[in-house]
C-alpha cells in the first residue's frame, strides 16, 4: 500500500488505486488485508479505478480503541472522499456485509456487490455464531491469539487436523497477527442473522454472488440479501467456491458496475 489517509478518527488507512474511470472499492473480509483482494485490481483496472485498501488493525494500516462498526464505514467514507467523491464498493465474506452496511449508512455509493457474506440461515446456525462470539470475545480478552484463529477456521468448517497443521506452518504467526481483527468482522456481522431491514433500506442496486460448489448455506444467504434490498439480484458462478477465481469473478463485476 502506497498511500495513506486519515479517518475521521484520525486512524490512518494503507491504500492504493489503479486504473482511470469510475471508482470501485474493494472491501476484503475476515483474517485478511487489502492483499487478499488485490489480484481482482489487475483485470477491473481496465476500465475501472480500482481502490484497494488495508481495513483498521490490518497491514499497514492503524488502530484506534475502541472498535464501532461505525468507525470502519467512516474509513469508508474518507476512502470515497478521497478517491473522487462517489463508488462502487465490492466485498467479499464478512467484507460484504460492511459493504451493505456503508450503502445503508448513506455514503455516496452508487452500486454494490457482495460474494457469499455468510449471513447465518438456521437457529442452529444462530446459535453456533453466538457460541463463537463469547469464544472469541474470551480468548481475545485472555491474549490467546492463536486459539481465536482456531476458533475462527473451525467457524469455516476446517477440519481439526488441517487446523493443527496450520499451527506449524509459516503462515501462522501472521495469521496470529490478524486475530484481534477477528472481533471486528464478528461485530460487522451483527449477529450473524440476516439484517433484513437494514437490506430493506439500501437504495443502490446490489447484485449479490454465489459459488455453485459452495455450501447450499452461503447460496441461500447470498439469494436472501438480494431478496431483501429493493434493487437486488442473485447470481451464482459456476464451479466456484469461497475461495472464488478472479479471473472468473472479475466480468461478472465488470458488467455490473458498467449499467
Amino acid at each position: 500500500m502506497d498511500q495513506n489517509i486519515s479517518s475521521r478518527d484520525g486512524t490512518t488507512l494503507a491504500h492504493e488505486s489503479a486504473g482511470r474511470g469510475a471508482t470501485i472499492v474493494l472491501v476484503s473480509g475476515a483474517m485478511s488485508t487489502g492483499a487478499t483482494v488485490a489480484p481482482l485490481a489487475a483485470p477491473l483496472s481496465e476500465r475501472f479505478r480500482v481502490v484497494v485498501y488495508d481495513r483498521r488493525g490490518r497491514g499497514a494500516s492503524g488502530d484506534t480503541p475502541p472498535y464501532a462498526v461505525e468507525r470502519e464505514v467512516e474509513d469508508l467514507a474518507a476512502l470515497i472522499e478521497a478517491t473522487g467523491g462517489e463508488a462502487a464498493l465490492y466485498g467479499v465474506s464478512s467484507g460484504g456485509a460492511l459493504a451493505l452496511r456503508a450503502a445503508a449508512s448513506g455514503l455516496p455509493v452508487r452500486q454494490v456487490a457482495v460474494y457469499e457474506t455468510p449471513y447465518a440461515m438456521s437457529e442452529d446456525h444462530l446459535a453456533e455464531r453466538a457460541r463463537y462470539t463469547e469464544r472469541l470475545t474470551a480468548a481475545l480478552k485472555e491474549g490467546r491469539r492463536g486459539d481465536a484463529v482456531e476458533l475462527f477456521l473451525q467457524l469455516t468448517g476446517l477440519d481439526d487436523a488441517v487446523i493443527q497443521s496450520a499451527r506449524q506452518s509459516p503462515m501462522w504467526a501472521g495469521m496470529e497477527a490478524l486475530a484481534p481483527s477477528l472481533a471486528y468482522d464478528d461485530a460487522v456481522m451483527g449477529g450473524g442473522g440476516v439484517p433484513r431491514e437494514m437490506l430493506a433500506s439500501i437504495e443502490v442496486p446490489v447484485l449479490s454472488i454465489a459459488g455453485d460448489a459452495s455450501p447450499a448455506w452461503m447460496r441461500q444467504a447470498a439469494k436472501a440479501i438480494a431478496e431483501s434490498v429493493p434493487r437486488g439480484a442473485y447470481r451464482t458462478l459456476e464451479g466456484q467456491t469461497h475461495m472464488v477465481e478472479p479471473d472468473v469473478l472479475a466480468p461478472v463485476l465488470a458488467e455490473f458496475f458498467s449499467r
